[in-house]
């Protein structure tokens, strides 16, 4: 059952929190304090923020909150701007981050506090090393910023932050407003953005994959936009864009939990006449009629995490809901009904052997997976996999968090064995023939150019690179 966030909370230093007295507070401003929201780039030297990059959709969605009550500023590093040197034009400067991009963000967060700044640190990692975090910067936002906006906002405007902001409760999504795109849009770099338009339907995930950052930042409560919202969204944008055939990429972390809630959406969908794609759990898309209501609705492709083809790996990672025996019926009824895959493999357990590889190799090609995306295993900060596995991590450099560098040894296979058995896989999947395997008989659009750009990336690779 969701329980809703009381209105009004009284602190330990009788400081009234609710709507009504923010309001007052912002009335009897002099000026609007300005704010400074961060995109930080990533010091990783793997392919994560170069060439086209993805609408920053959480911090569009900060922006629009702040932007309701303070003058606000927004950078994206990896559009190129930079961050300036000189903070003395903003009273507060906010800094979202994952784990491979923390060391940037510290780097700018120290800066601007050395300028006397309230400085702001949220986004996963911030959430999951709150400790961490909390020398880098006046204040940690755990989990998200709207749970606790009311305390937060207020507290900036009286000038007496706390350490950390941690809701009690999370709230509802139907209190979301529509993230205002225009914080993004009006850089002169705006066109290196994605072509497709981030969305969200819902938020958490249930499932408790012992690898995953989701149910800390989210909670395991499972919270949803009313449909008749998300629908007004896709409208919003294909009146703004000027057309009808607009891309949704929906940033959900497990969009079809709720199998009723999701075919009804996918059912008004498909009167808009979008496209769209999504990452989706496997738990249920074995059946047909699931695959067909999303080819109908518009589905271009399907992201999916198979993880691995070995049974006491998905148990050992608690990734219940892949089912083994489901995988090709999955695949199946997915490419009978136009949909294209986007398949995750992970590589680096303990059990790895020769044959997961091959294993991997020989799914790939018979079920002709359109973008197989490998990575090797990242235990991340906070969660059980991360305490499980601390005292065998070979760093804590967090720049290469990022799912592509080697980080501890499985129990039966060399470091040196695993990322040669590593590169060549990947090498393998996207050599030219290779590609038009997989690729024969599928209509010609961009994940033929994905291919075409992995099979540059992938001939250049090298083992040393992941170390």
């Amino acid at each position: 059952m969701q329980i809703d966030q009381p209105e009004t909370v009284l602190s330990p230093d009788s400081t009234i929190y609710s709507e009504e007295h923010l309001k007052q507070l912002v009335s009897e401003q002099k000026s609007r304090k300005k704010w400074l929201l961060v995109q930080p780039t990533s010091n990783t030297s793997m392919m994560v923020d170069s060439g086209t990059v993805s609408m920053p959709l959480n911090l569009l969605m900060v922006a629009t909150l702040v932007g309701e009550l303070f003058d606000v500023a927004f950078i994206d590093e990896r559009l190129g701007e930079e961050v300036p040197e000189d903070f003395s034009g903003f009273d507060v400067v906010a800094i979202t981050s994952r784990t491979l991009n923390a060391s940037k963000a510290y780097a700018i967060g120290e800066s601007a506090r050395k300028q006397g700044k309230i400085v702001i640190l949220g986004g996963v990692h911030p959430t999951m090393l709150h400790d961490e975090a909390r020398s880098h910067c006046t204040s940690v936002v755990y989990g998200e910023i709207e749970s606790v906006w009311t305390e937060l906002a207020t507290d900036v405007i009286l000038g007496k932050m706390k350490e950390v902001y941690r809701a009690c409760a999370l709230k509802p999504m139907e209190s979301m407003r529509h993230p205002d795109f225009s914080y993004a849009l009006r850089s002169k770099s705006a066109k290196k953005y994605s072509s497709l338009i981030p969305i969200l339907a819902t938020k958490g995930c249930p499932v408790g994959c012992n690898f995953c950052t989701t149910p800390t930042i989210y909670g395991k409560n499972y919270r949803y936009r009313e449909i008749d919202f998300v629908l007004d969204e896709m409208r919003y944008h294909q009146e703004r864009l000027g057309k009808q055939k607009v891309s949704f990429s929906f940033m959900d972390d497990n969009i079809s939990f709720r199998p009723k809630y999701f075919m009804e959406l996918l059912e008004e969908m498909e009167k808009l006449e979008i496209r769209w794609n999504a990452n989706i759990s496997m738990n249920f898309l074995h059946k047909p009629e699931v695959a067909e209501l999303a080819g109908r609705s518009g589905c271009d492709l399907m992201s999916i995490g198979f993880e691995s083809l070995n049974p006491e790996t998905l148990k050992s990672v608690h990734k219940g809901s892949n089912k083994l025996g489901n995988y090709e019926a999955v695949v199946r009824n997915l490419h009978k009904n136009g949909v294209a895959i986007q398949g995750y493999f992970m590589f680096g357990f303990d059990n790895e052997s020769d044959e997961s590889f091959q294993m991997t190799y020989d799914f790939i090609m018979k079920n002709q997976i359109e973008f197989p995306v490998f990575s090797l295993v990242t235990p991340f900060p906070g969660t059980p996999y991360f305490d499980e596995m601390k005292t065998r991590l070979r760093h804590f450099d967090w720049d290469k968090y990022d799912t592509y560098h080697y980080m501890f040894e499985p129990t039966k296979m060399s470091g040196e064995k695993l990322l040669e058995n590593f590169v060549k896989l990947q090498r393998e999947v996207y050599k030219g023939r290779a590609i038009m395997k997989r690729m024969k008989g599928k209509p010609v659009n961009w994940v033929w150019f994905v291919n075409y750009m992995m099979h540059r990336f992938t001939k250049k690779l090298k083992p040393e690179i992941y170390l």
